[in-house]
């Protein structure tokens, strides 16, 4: 995890289309491993930079470096919305459960998309983490016969989280690791990046300095190409995002990568002791009930107040759903109608018989004379019957 970051973890795609190699065929000896040269980690400029550039970048190195996505008011409102909520929590257990996986000095707030306006307009809809997403996670079905007529499809990447993490000077080392394995993915060596192969990215804005010595995050480049199979990570191959506040860092989840050491509550060069906080904002989201007790430790919060992104405009908005009218149905940017009526089920009753062109005797039609039936009951001819 990033120190003093926003995290924004993209879960897997619903399904994914046939993995694109834009390269030609590759041999054993191209492909990638723990022994390869490690790739450059590009740095680019948020004003100037387009989605195609880092979308290349992050396809060879597995994350980049984008200075200047966030101005100094924002970053103010993120901290203003965040603080609260982090004061509120207790320290972490440390020697099991939660405590293991992140140090102790760990405090946490959870639903930022809910509660931090800032966090969602700013991050969530930000039109460079939302082009790289679409790019790398989307799924399309390009071929989808109903009856005649073809009808592609295309699935687009699920947010995946709202967490906030602050860790104060004397957390330890997080461990290197995989985000996707809570997908159970597995991958072999590839040469060069395949559209297809990634289950999520992570994006991280810096609320404040990140430096090695406060514990920026550490990553791996390159190691998204090897075979998952291949391990442990190697301290010395790691590549540490030092960022400016309002500076943001994207990795693929494939990259094996952690939070680093806050050593901060140790004297610096010049024997003077300067504690900092490692601030990181990070967001999950999941289908159901099950799957949140399933991976996290805290309650769900009821609240009514939702975040949407519109579908036509790809904005974010926000709506309060205990108080709902006809105009909420309707995206407040493009006007776009995203509520699509529920229809109730009636109870029917069925009956199943023959093909009516085989056996039709199911079957009334009113336009041919019906024989009439006949019982023990009917007393009309009835002597003619007993015998």
């Amino acid at each position: 995890m990033a120190p003093s970051a926003v995290e924004i973890p993209v879960i897997i795609p619903k399904s994914f289309s046939t993995v694109t190699n834009t390269n030609g065929p590759t041999h054993a000896g191209d492909l990638k491993g723990p022994s390869s040269p490690l790739p450059e980690v590009k740095t680019f400029d948020g004003a100037n930079c387009s989605v195609e550039e880092l979308v290349a970048a992050i396809r060879v190195a597995g994350g980049v470096v984008i200075r200047g996505l966030l101005n100094a008011d924002e970053i103010a409102s993120l901290e203003k919305d965040t603080r609260p909520w982090l004061e509120k929590d207790e320290a972490w257990g440390e020697g099991g459960g939660e405590g293991e996986f992140f140090p102790k000095e760990t405090r946490r707030a959870f639903g930022m998309v809910t509660k931090s306006k800032t966090f969602a307009e700013r991050i969530v809809g930000h039109p460079l983490w939302k082009g790289v997403t679409d790019a790398l996670l989307s799924s399309h079905l390009h071929w989808n016969w109903i009856g005649e007529k073809n009808e592609p499809s295309v699935s687009r990447p699920q947010l995946n989280n709202t967490i906030v993490f602050s860790i104060g000077p004397g957390a330890r080392d997080q461990a290197l690791h995989r985000d996707d394995a809570i997908h159970h993915v597995y991958h072999p060596a590839v040469a060069t990046h395949e559209i297809g192969r990634d289950a999520g990215v992570g994006f991280f804005v810096a609320g404040k300095k990140t430096t090695r010595r406060n514990g920026a995050t550490r990553f791996i480049p390159g190691s998204h190409l090897w075979d998952y199979a291949a391990g442990p990570p190697r301290e010395e191959q790691t590549f540490y995002a030092e960022l400016e506040p309002g500076d943001g860092f994207m990795v693929l989840s494939g990259c094996f990568h952690g939070g680093s050491a806050n050593k901060t509550n140790e004297p610096g060069e010049d024997g003077v002791v300067r504690e900092e906080e490692r601030l990181v904002y990070s967001r999950k989201w999941f289908d159901c009930a099950e799957c949140h007790a399933e991976q996290e430790t805290h309650p769900l919060m009821q609240s009514f107040d939702m975040t949407f992104i519109c579908k036509k405009c790809r904005k974010a908005f926000r709506k309060n759903t205990k108080d709902w009218d006809e105009s909420d149905e309707y995206c407040p940017n493009c006007d776009n109608h995203f509520v699509i009526d529920a229809l109730t089920p009636k109870a029917a009753l069925k009956v199943e018989g023959e093909d009516a062109r085989v056996d039709s005797r199911m079957i009334k039609d009113d336009r041919i004379k019906q024989d009439d039936q006949q019982t023990i009951f009917d007393i009309k001819g009835g002597t003619e019957r007993l015998v």
